[in-house]
């Protein structure tokens, strides 16, 4: 199975504290449409999952201009503060061979690190892995390619 995983692009200051809301910034959308790109003609989703949070779903946005058949799944688990294992857990029972995840950084790289096991290893902005795996579980996945948009 191909588990492909995105961390959204730059968003603005919080406003006021608020963190849920935060949009993206001009700079990016330009990283989001880069990663959107290139994925395009590397990956073939089945499904998106993506975070409740605003800059995580204007990032997915990016993606779905190139897939807009497929379904997307909101997903309470991959918040920036969520536990990486409960989003690994939560992602093990999804009945697709091809997924693609669009949340934020610290849960995003603790999901890679768990699959790798490896050490933590930080997502640039809009950075996009592509894992190969028989089943999502900790230590049994391959890192196949790996894009950091320029942007």
């Amino acid at each position: 199975m191909q588990l492909t995983l995105v961390r959204h692009g730059e968003a603005a200051p919080p406003v006021m504290g608020n963190d849920t809301k935060r949009p993206l910034t001009q700079r990016g959308h330009l990283q989001a449409e880069q990663t959107a790109g290139l994925l395009k003609d590397v990956i073939q989703p089945e499904v998106f999952v993506v975070s409740p949070l605003l800059r995580a779903q204007e990032t997915l946005e990016h993606l779905r201009q190139y897939f807009p058949d497929v379904p997307v799944v909101i997903c309470d688990t991959i918040k920036p503060d969520d536990d990486a294992h409960a989003a690994v857990e939560w992602l093990s029972h999804l009945p697709y061979e091809s997924v693609a995840v669009v949340c934020h950084m610290n849960v995003v790289a603790h999901i890679a690190s768990i699959l790798l096991a490896e050490s933590f290893n930080p997502f640039a902005l809009a950075e996009a892995r592509i894992y190969d795996q028989a089943v999502i579980a900790a230590g049994l996945s391959t890192q196949m390619k790996r894009f950091i948009p320029t942007a």
